[in-house]
């Protein structure tokens, strides 16, 4: 879900993979094993040809190069590591000479081919993927969303575009007539979506002194006050990139699935199909803040008429300001409800009422 395309140059990522040691855990200077007859000294004194006497084995962490009788046991056509003409950058003589360690490979990621905005392929074909029985729609429809860039709004995937992104990342079992609809429910949610986001930008686009002015009187009256306190100051916020974490789980949907678990009967809810964090580029003044949104989608019993339903759980990211902006909102809302506040207010204008 979310997907948008952005022709922008993304940052290659490289993983490395560690290469074996080369030696295999072999170790030269250890002991032979028992019994081996390869080591018998039974069998070297019946070979009519003696061996030459050889040198006592290096400790272990010794090198196990024999430095210091190299030229006694080199064969004729000399050591192919040059000893005697040690450079002045080679190891000292108690430093083994053999190069050990291999050069890691850095084999490309598929995260190398992702565009870093928003986390999709760089360049999506327009053309029918191999073996395509049925014909796409190849035209993108424009969203409401801004760029942070500044360059116009972002675009929505067309269909064709869709279904070559689904198989490339493994999905070769789609239904290709399902992916219309699929594109049309896509842009519908986040459309929905980014409008619960400026709903919060404009509550808290000019400080959380400004936003408790807004969110005092209750959820029921908040748009009024957001109408009633603009000065035409305010910025509207823009997108500057976004991301897809279907597999990591928000703290809010454990602990609901937590209490759905103690009490099912009251929480229990199926988990959240997917998970989106956006970034919103926030102005105030000649300051530019990035903030972090977090979106769980969350999908209802469907209409009587078959339509599915979906929802979307909208709210700052758990940091400092972000928990902060929550309480505000959220308390205040509790707050007006729950001091009377809310009768109190209707009390005095139904009297205002009766007065005229």
């Amino acid at each position: 879900m979310g997907w948008f395309w952005a022709d922008v140059p993304a940052t290659t990522v490289q993983v490395g993979i560690s290469a074996s040691h080369p030696h295999g855990g072999v170790h030269p200077a250890g002991p032979p094993p028992p019994g081996c007859p390869m080591h018998n000294k039974t069998l070297d004194a019946l070979n009519p040809n003696p061996k030459p006497a050889v040198a006592a084995a290096p400790s272990p962490s010794a090198c196990p190069v024999p430095h210091d009788q190299r030229q006694a046991t080199a064969p004729a056509s000399g050591c192919p590591v040059p000893h005697d003409q040690r450079h002045a950058t080679t190891p000292p003589p108690s430093a083994c000479p053999v190069p050990h360690e291999q050069p890691k490979p850095e084999p490309k990621s598929i995260l190398s081919q992702l565009n870093p905005l928003n986390y999709m392929f760089k360049e999506i074909s327009q053309a029918p993927a191999l073996n395509q029985a049925i014909a796409l729609p190849t035209d993108r429809e424009p969203s409401t969303i801004p760029k942070g860039s500044g360059d116009g709004n972002w675009e929505y995937p067309s269909p064709q575009q869709m279904y070559n992104a689904l198989l490339r990342k493994g999905y070769t079992d789609t239904d290709i007539t399902a992916v219309e609809s699929m594109v049309s429910v896509h842009n519908f949610l986040n459309e929905g979506a980014w409008a619960e986001i400026v709903a919060w930008e404009e509550r808290f686009g000019q400080g959380l002194y400004k936003g408790w002015q807004m969110c005092k009187r209750g959820e029921e009256n908040s748009e009024d006050m957001v109408e009633k306190l603009k000065d035409g100051s305010e910025e509207p916020p823009t997108l500057i990139r976004f991301q897809g974490r279907p597999k990591d789980m928000t703290p809010k949907a454990v602990m609901t699935q937590v209490l759905g678990w103690l009490y099912p009967s009251k929480f229990e809810t199926e988990p959240p199909f997917d998970r989106h964090d956006w970034f919103v580029s926030r102005k105030m003044g000649n300051t530019t803040k990035e903030i972090r949104y977090v979106i769980d989608y969350y999908s209802g019993d469907p209409e009587p008429t078959g339509e599915p339903v979906f929802y979307l759980d909208v709210r700052p990211a758990a940091t400092p300001l972000g928990v902060a902006e929550r309480i505000v909102r959220w308390g205040g809302d509790v707050w007006w409800r729950a001091s009377g506040a809310e009768v109190r207010e209707r009390e005095q204008l139904e009297k205002q009422l009766q007065q005229k």
